[in-house]
This record gives C-alpha cells, structure tokens and sequence, in this order.
C-alpha cells in the first residue's frame, strides 16, 4: 500500500518512512479492522460540532500561464467539526488531536498546463493541493506513515488541524456529494495537474484498477469551461484517494500550504 520506493497502481509513494513517535489516533477505532487492512467508513465516529466560517474566502485566476489561487485556508460555504477534540466528544476516545483551526493565509501558483515528468516522483509528508472551497489537500497519510482517512477522526466533511492548519486527506464527502456530474474539477494537485471527480452514467467514481500508479488517467474532462481530453488525479473512496506519485514535475515544500503532521497527543 505504502513504498518508499516507487510507486504502484493502489499506492503510495513516499518520500520516507512515517514516524512511529509522530501525533495520531490515540486508539483504533471499532471500525477498522486490522488483521484484514479493512475498515469501515459507515460506522466510523465523526468529531462533533458544526462550526460556520464566514470570513472564508477562496480566489482562483489564470493569468500569464499561471493559475494563482488564493485561500485563507477556511472552508467557502462549508463547515467543521469543533477542535481541539473534547473530552466529552465520543471522538476524544479514540483521537485526542489538540489542534485548533485558524487562518492560514497562502498563494499558490502553478502552471495552467501542467506537464508529465519523466519519470513519476514521491510525494512527501504535507500538503499536495488545493481543493476549490479553500482547504488544503494533504497526502492519504497520518504522520506515523498509516491510512489518515481510516485511523485518524475526522469532522462531518471530513477535515482535521495539524496544529493550526485544517486540511483533508482526501476529497471529502460534503464535496463528494454536491458534485454529481461525470466531471467536476474539485481541486488543483501542486504540480499542476487537476484533482477530478469523475462519475460513470450510474454515478460511481472510479476504482484503483481504472488508474495509473499515480492515481490518474487521461480522459476528456471539463478545464476552464471547455472539455480537454488530458491527465488528471482522480478522485476515489480507495486509498490513495487522490494523489499516489507526483505525475508532473514534483513541487517545492515552498510552493504552498504547510507542512504536515501534528503534535504527539496523549
């Protein structure tokens, strides 16, 4: 599921290894089943709360060649759970993440064309994207080098902090479910490529075994008002969900968003 050293169709590639001291679930949930490397997402606890962001604001201009996006790292038009997790929240069980939500001003800018590099590179602990209601797309893993998705506690759309910073580490479900088209561009991976969800005529999005080993494909999709037949991430409920390899040049740390990982909870 997890390489360090390359990259496979229904994987990760990672640039290291995870740290077994880093910050996570404090407990797995009765959700996941270990021995089988299953889990499931019907039965998995929500942190509690719905919290508003008015202030939320998200920008995105093609200029030059370039696309500039611009975010406060607050959900547009969405909600969050209440952090840091409360003792009294069923959540606090399992996961005591003690981080708190606030601004993170940021500008990131990439190529409107995005191009395949030679040959696919690994993706490091962080932030790999910027989904279109603001928020920062982290990687599928938690700083321990495990499934974020399926170990960590997540709000009802599926975000969390890393200290201060809110973030998925997948396109979540609230996304999912206003997106009903066969192509809707949700986001934009950080070395240029879109980040699309794609439906077939009976609604599903597509599995692992429809992608490459970065967790793509080329097909006709919807860019800028105009259907462009191109590569593109995918959207799955799969790990890695959306990024496996970066396809495209592989960006620098400093290119946008912040670092991942969170501090160590008791």
């Amino acid at each position: 599921m997890v390489s360090t050293t390359g990259a496979r169709i229904g994987g990760l590639h990672a640039c290291s290894a995870g740290n077994p001291g880093a910050g996570g679930a404090s407990a797995d949930g009765p959700w996941l089943a270990i021995a089988a490397g299953t889990w499931d997402s019907t039965t998995k606890l929500a942190v509690e709360g719905a919290v508003s962001w008015p202030t939320a604001k998200y920008t995105e201009v093609v200029q030059d060649g370039k696309r500039v996006m611009t975010t406060n790292n607050l959900p547009v038009d969405g909600q969050t759970g209440t952090f840091p997790i409360a003792p009294t929240d069923p959540a606090y069980a399992y996961d005591r993440n003690p981080g708190t939500i606030t601004e993170t001003p940021t500008t990131v800018t990439i190529e409107q064309v995005a191009a395949a590099a030679a040959t696919p590179a690994c993706i490091a602990e962080g932030a790999v994207g910027l989904l279109k209601n603001g928020v920062f797309l982290f990687n599928a893993l938690d700083g321990r080098g495990d499934d974020a998705v399926a170990h960590e506690s997540q709000d009802l759309c599926d975000g969390h902090p890393a200290m201060t910073t809110y973030h998925y580490h997948n396109v979540p479900s609230c996304i999912r479910d206003a997106s009903p088209d066969a192509s809707t561009v949700v986001g934009w991976a950080y070395d240029g490529f879109p980040i699309v969800l794609e439906r077939d005529a009976r609604g599903a999005l597509p599995s692992n075994a429809d992608l490459d080993e970065c967790h793509g494909r080329t097909s006709p999709i919807r860019v800028d008002g105009a259907v462009l037949t191109q590569y593109h991430y995918s959207v799955t409920l799969e790990f890695p969900y959306t990024i496996g390899c970066w396809k495209g040049t592989a960006p620098a740390a400093s290119r946008g968003g912040p670092p991942g990982g969170r501090p160590a909870t008791g």
